[in-house]
């Protein structure tokens, strides 16, 4: 009986070391979500084992995550930074990728495939730890904060038919086809584009006929999974369908009951649970394994970063300051950069020694963007004192 309660056990730990690691996090003041991701790191050290379990209560926490960022969008403004969302998203696109494929085709001594799976690599974006550092200081409904997410998800999508092109060029037989690729991705997108449509038009028909008050964060939590579901199936990343489901529901009358209750339920247990993990998946080992190239990658990938997505913000008319905030927001790699890089492993196209590389390049970025975004917006506010 005790072996099937396990689970219940190592979920208390991890809530546990959240709740501390959270609580020392904000007492240094610093964002809650470095402590959680630190303790992690305690646990992993622990060898405190990352079950599937937990991984599916992980994998719920960053959907709901990313929906409830989708219910605090203004979507006016969303669209209104449509034009500066694409610069920085290319700028944060082009920029690593040059500067990480000429670097790393030098240090691999002219190894074409390695340079371009690793320069794809540092084109990946995983913007959930710097929209919860955002929305704990208030920040994630500023014009920077709407750009960071809208520029997020178009990285997500050009990184992943880039993807698509390194794959067919070093290995022709594996994976879809471009055109298949980008077909998956416009249907997500026309899915969610009448999915929006027909709930608002939905909810208007049954307002004031049926009173749907009671359930419609259960109704609300349906579309949400569905939609990530489904971006995942088409190969969009599950993180972008629940956005948009969040989106559609931040033009409802329900829009601030669904987003408070979600809340509610997202921060008890799942989001605390998700950054804990990131912290307890880190391989030291692997990680100092590669000291030397994962230092040159990580020094690439930030400098790329900040380069390119500073200066496509500081084209769309953002000020310097403003442009480097951007910058730092968009920084972190997690999930999406380790899936590329273990598919580039399976298809032999780089090593253990790149995978391991990448792996401490999704350490040292997820730890230092939360302190470094801190210290920019703290400094906005006191300037502006």
């Amino acid at each position: 009986m005790e072996s099937n309660l396990d689970f219940l056990l190592q979920l208390c730990l991890i809530l546990g070391a959240a709740t501390l690691g959270g609580f020392i996090s904000k007492k240094l003041g610093q964002p809650e979500v470095l402590g959680q991701i630190l303790a992690g790191i305690v646990l992993g050290v622990a060898t405190l084992e990352k079950t599937e379990f937990i991984e599916s209560i992980a994998e719920i926490g960053v959907i709901f995550l990313m929906f409830i960022a989708g219910l605090e969008t203004d979507v006016k403004e969303l669209l209104d930074s449509g034009k500066s969302s694409s610069m920085i998203a290319l700028g944060g696109v082009v920029a690593p990728a040059i500067l990480v494929f000429i670097g790393m085709y030098f240090f691999t001594h002219g190894e074409m495939g390695h340079a371009l799976f690793m320069a794809v690599i540092s084109t990946a974006t995983s913007v959930s730890i710097s929209v919860q550092t955002l929305r704990e200081m208030n920040q994630l409904r500023t014009r920077q904060g709407i750009s960071i997410l809208g520029a997020a998800i178009i990285d997500d999508i050009v990184g992943i038919v880039l993807l698509t092109f390194v794959v067919a060029a070093v290995k022709p037989t594996e994976g879809m086809s471009v055109g298949s690729t980008i077909l998956h991705i416009v249907t997500f997108f026309g899915i969610a584009a009448v999915a929006g449509f027909l709930l608002t038009k939905l909810i208007k028909l049954t307002e004031g006929r049926f009173n749907i008050d009671s359930q419609v964060v259960t109704y609300a939590v349906i579309v949400c999974f569905t939609l990530a579901f489904l971006s995942e199936e088409l190969g969009v990343a599950a993180i972008t369908g629940s956005y948009f489901a969040g989106v559609m529901f931040s033009m409802t009358p329900h829009r601030h009951k669904v987003s408070h209750e979600v809340n509610q339920i997202a921060s008890v247990v799942f989001t605390p649970v998700f950054f804990v993990s990131i912290g307890m998946g880190v391989d030291f080992k692997a990680a100092l394994s590669a000291l030397g190239i994962g230092s040159f990658f990580i020094i690439l990938a930030v400098i790329g970063k900040l380069i390119g997505c500073g200066l496509g913000a500081k084209l769309s008319g953002f000020d310097s300051k403003k442009s480097f905030q951007i910058g730092l927001g968009m920084i972190p790699r997690a999930e999406v950069a380790i899936i590329i890089a273990t598919l580039g492993v399976k298809l032999e196209v780089i090593g253990d020694r790149e995978m391991a590389a990448v792996i401490l390049m999704v350490l040292v970025t997820t730890l230092i963007t939360p302190s470094l975004l801190k210290i920019a917006f703290h400094n906005k506010e006191t300037s502006q004192a």
